[in-house]
């Protein structure tokens, strides 16, 4: 009986001590003034509504549900497990951005924390800012302006191997044998077809359970995610234990790639990355550095086949630029400056279809938005949806229309695909180059019309067709 009671006892000491504790959270949700909002099921929340409107396609159905079910400035739900509030707006979009480290932290469900650990994107404050210097000393135009030749070349390459004499072709997973190549190359000097094809085949599993629930249970997103990225880390590791002698006996340069570049700089304090942090930032910028242009591209390849008007003026920008060169002249910095059409149609692309439907920040303190109160611990989420679609920023907002990036531009804080203040897209300038080379190469060797043109795209985790993108090919009447 003793034994009983040692057991049972604090058991249901236990018990009491945390009904205490919900009781005593949900007084205190209850004396604050919160944003208008449910919170669905315990735990689960509202993650199901949210998957299935990104599976359907319609994240901004859901979106735009509660803006106009409880407020369109700001509402509450609960994904993840956790409570989330949704600024909405480029006004709130300017609060989360610019509160950085202030009021706001950087954050992501555990699926994505523990998949990316020691990179860039679980960092905060000081150490975020002095990594992202580092890597963005790499990434700036005024580095990345010296691979452009390489990245036509990889672009000729790839239109020459696998569009060139086909009458079909399936995009979304072909575009992606092409972001991937310029990832490796780039990032890691991997250029061998075999070695990329191997490579690639790991990210496609780690991709689709980097947002979720972090359930690391065989058979699961997350646990073949995991397995994914352990494969992953395990041939970045192989390629960098090599590097280091090539680079100590001077076989290679120090300016060969991105994995070079931080084997060999320093941060501002004079810290060099520790291997794990190299080996997570590469895995973080080889998944980001394809995946969503992947889904850029792909989106631009449906918009210039269903809109002949806005592929003739795309074409026509391009022979301009291939016209004032010699035969075989690779493209140059001052040829990207001249594609600002083709700019602004890849950026309508991404105002009509973002490849990622927004971020994610941790209130770090108690804060006031709009008359509500957020409690520190809060999760908070901006989504592109708000101010994308709003047709008091962009009037007629499902019709595709490039001059609305001419002049000026858009409101500030009302076109965020990249994101925005200190937490910015580290790839922007990279991502830039990449579908523009792509663009200046394929309309120049092809027309196209879609097999299917009502075909839907969903998010799984990213913007991507439904059937991958059928297109039937069509020489175009340039030459190369």
């Amino acid at each position: 009986m003793e034994v009983i009671n040692l057991i049972v006892l604090p058991t249901i000491l236990a018990l009491f001590v945390l009904f205490l504790h919900f009781i005593t959270r949900i007084i205190k949700l209850r004396n604050l003034h919160l944003p208008k909002g449910t919170l669905g099921w315990p735990i689960i929340g509202e993650t199901y509504q949210f998957f299935k409107a990104n599976i359907e396609g319609k994240q901004i159905r859901f979106i735009q549900e509660r803006m106009k079910k409880y407020d369109t400035k700001v509402f509450k739900t609960s994904m993840f497990g956790e409570n989330i509030v949704v600024f909405c707006g480029p006004i709130g979009n300017k609060f989360l951005f610019s509160n950085e480290n202030k009021n706001v932290q950087v954050w992501w469900p555990s699926s994505v924390t523990n998949l990316l650990r020691f990179s860039i994107l679980n960092k905060v404050g000081d150490e975020a800012k002095i990594t992202r210097k580092l890597l963005m000393s790499f990434l700036n135009p005024e580095t990345l302006r010296n691979y452009l030749p390489k990245m036509d070349r990889i672009a000729q390459h790839h239109i020459n191997t696998h569009w060139k004499g086909k009458d079909q072709v399936v995009v979304y997973p072909t575009i992606q044998l092409y972001t991937f190549e310029l990832a490796c190359c780039l990032f890691l000097s991997i250029e061998d077809p075999i070695h990329v094809t191997k490579f690639s085949s790991h990210f496609e599993e780690f991709i689709k359970g980097i947002i979720g629930f972090s359930i690391n249970i065989p058979g699961t997103r997350f646990h073949k995610a995991m397995k994914a990225a352990n494969e992953i880390r395990k041939e970045i590791k192989i390629i960098m234990k090599k590097r280091k002698v090539d680079l100590e006996d001077k076989k290679t340069s120090p300016t060969q790639d991105l994995l070079s570049h931080l084997l060999v700089t320093s941060d501002t304090n004079g810290r060099f990355l520790s291997e794990m942090e190299i080996i997570d930032n590469i895995l973080l910028l080889l998944f980001a550095g394809h995946d969503t242009s992947r889904s850029v591209l792909s989106s631009v390849m449906k918009y210039l086949g269903n809109l002949p008007e806005v592929y003739e003026q795309v074409l026509k920008e391009q022979l301009e630029i291939s016209q004032g060169k010699e035969e075989g002249e690779l493209l140059q910095w001052e040829d990207v400056q001249k594609m600002k059409y083709s700019w602004n149609v890849a950026s309508e692309v991404m105002r009509l279809s973002p490849p990622v439907g927004g971020a994610y920040r941790n209130a770090i303190k108690d804060v006031t938005y709009t008359d509500y109160n957020i409690p520190s611990g809060w999760k908070l989420h901006w989504n592109v949806h708000t101010t994308h679609m709003d047709p008091t920023l962009f009037p007629n907002p499902e019709k595709f229309d490039a001059t609305r990036f001419e002049g000026e531009g858009p409101t500030p804080y009302s076109y965020v695909p990249f994101g925005g203040g200190p937490r910015m897209c580290l790839g922007q300038e990279f991502a830039r180059l990449e579908i523009l080379v792509f663009m200046h190469n394929i309309v120049k060797c092809f027309k196209w019309n879609l097999v299917n043109p009502d075909e839907k795209f969903k998010f799984d985790p990213m913007l991507e067709p439904e059937k991958g993108l059928p297109i039937q090919l069509h020489p175009s009447h340039y030459t190369s």
